[in-house]
């Protein structure tokens, strides 16, 4: 029997660095100091150092970092944030928690990052904000995006789930905008030990405002200005955090390597591969391709033992939650042909070339 290929192997990190992330969660137990504590004071130092933004905020989870981004910058009832309509549910969720609404945007069908053409249409009166989502790790046009914002007064959120380490013109990712959303879902380039998130911002008053309400609304203990939320990174995801940073360029590296590797050897096989950008780097939190024949591809590679997703079968706006009357048509298509193939920092050679072969065979 051929051994099973998974799209991500979590465990595999653990192993690589057992002896430093147990004498983390060990000095955390050691310390009794679980909640707002100098665990997570250190990492939001580290994080900002590491992206070049001047402040970050740890919360509980990357849809509350998008929440908590909006709220503080004032964005509510009446108003419209522009997001693109081929990203993961909680971009639009994050809108719809302040009583805004979310306005879908096409994308580019090479890069599945906002359609800047698309973008400028959707800017209406109401407008207030818009959402870069840096899927699969690589920015969007942040300097098209970020030039429209400023002539219309506009506040710029990154959504960097998927992008730590990206950068676009050498400024890295969650750095550019008004905010930097990012989340340590344990699949993501670095994972914490369950939900975690964290925002960026180089403003002072967004981050006096985004500590508030991630904790009950309060600045002062049992003095409350404003209903807040409980949304706090704890001590040992923190912690955790801290170890996995220290190597993320490193195992971003390591994606690019088997990026990299499946590029040549799928190269004339008769599949879209996906675009890379030249103004930043690409950190590949997935490899996905593109193919009329995308089912029976993944048909193929299940029968083989191989793993495969599908980021995103329905674009926000057909999801029956919005269900908006507009076409998008890019939108559309790239969920009908996406499929992305395994791939994490220890995935070897071998095991990249055995899954080339089962798809150049079904494409």
């Amino acid at each position: 029997m051929k051994t099973p290929v998974q799209m991500v192997d979590t465990v595999a990190e653990y192993r690589a660095f057992k002896g430093e992330i147990d004498a983390a969660f060990e000095r955390v137990m050691s310390s009794g100091r679980f909640v707002l504590g100098p665990e997570g004071e250190a990492f939001e130092r580290e994080i900002a150092a590491y992206t070049g933004a001047r402040h970050a905020v740890g919360v509980n989870s990357g849809t509350d970092a998008l929440h908590l981004a909006l709220l503080s910058a004032g964005i509510g009832p009446g108003d419209e944030v522009i997001i693109p309509a081929f990203t993961f549910f909680a971009t639009g969720e994050a809108v719809s928690y302040t009583g805004a609404t979310p306005v879908f945007a096409d994308v580019d069908g090479a890069t599945f990052n906002l359609d800047v053409a698309s973008l400028r249409k959707s800017v209406t009166p109401k407008t207030r904000a818009i959402i870069a989502v840096h899927l699969f790790g690589q920015c969007a046009d942040l300097e098209a995006i970020g030039a429209l914002c400023k002539e219309r007064a506009l506040i710029l959120v990154e959504d960097c789930a998927q992008a730590l380490g990206a950068d676009h013109r050498g400024v890295k990712a969650g750095s550019w905008g008004d905010f930097g959303c990012f989340s340590f879902y344990p699949t993501k380039n670095l994972g914490a030990a369950g939900d975690a998130g964290l925002v960026t911002t180089n403003r002072a008053d967004f981050d006096g405002t985004l500590r508030m309400l991630r904790h009950h609304g309060s600045r002062q203990t049992y003095l409350h200005e404003r209903v807040g939320w409980n949304s706090r990174l704890d001590e040992l995801q923190a912690a955790l955090l801290r170890v996995k940073l220290r190597k993320l360029d490193e195992l971003n590296a390591a994606r690019r390597k088997v990026a990299a590797r499946y590029r040549k050897n799928l190269s004339g096989a008769g599949i879209e591969l996906p675009a890379e950008d030249a103004r930043g780097s690409h950190v590949y939190h997935q490899f996905t391709i593109r193919s009329a024949k995308r089912d029976a591809i993944r048909e193929a590679l299940g029968k083989e033992g191989i793993a495969s997703s599908i980021f995103y079968p329905t674009p926000l706006h057909r999801q029956p939650a919005y269900n908006a009357a507009v076409s998008l048509p890019v939108s559309e298509r790239v969920a009908r042909e996406v499929l992305s193939l395994p791939i994490h920092p220890y995935l070897e050679a071998a095991t990249v070339d055995r899954i080339s072969e089962v798809l150049k065979a079904a494409a």
